[in-house]
């Protein structure tokens, strides 16, 4: 008897949609930003980071966690806070945060099962 497809692991997403001030300093914002991905891997719950940038400039950051616990202990670790202002201070034009859980995920791979 098949039991049907894996469920799906419990998974929390960040979607971190924003456009970068024209003005800002590019290498600092880099190393910044680098930072800040190096040590939210280090968090506990933390599955994956990804970021793309679109033609005209807007940026989507993608960061999966295990669930929302581990997402919101991220939000307060005081490095990334601090981070967080600098941000809205030097480096973001503007931004938009979205978070929860997928209601729904569907997948598809040509690889065999």
């Amino acid at each position: 008897m098949s039991k049907g497809p894996t469920p799906d692991p419990p998974m929390f997403l960040v979607v971190f949609r924003n456009r970068k001030r024209v003005d800002l300093d590019a290498a600092a914002y880099g190393a910044d930003a680098q930072a800040m991905e190096d040590l939210a891997a280090r968090q506990p719950g933390f599955l994956s980071f990804k970021s793309y940038t679109a033609e005209d400039g807007e940026v989507i950051a993608l960061s999966e966690w295990t669930d929302e616990a581990a997402a919101l202990a991220w939000r307060k670790v005081a490095e990334h806070a601090a981070m967080q202002a600098k941000g809205r201070s030097d480096y973001y034009e503007d931004y938009t945060l979205f978070a929860g859980t997928p209601n729904r995920v569907h997948r598809f791979s040509r690889k065999a099962p």
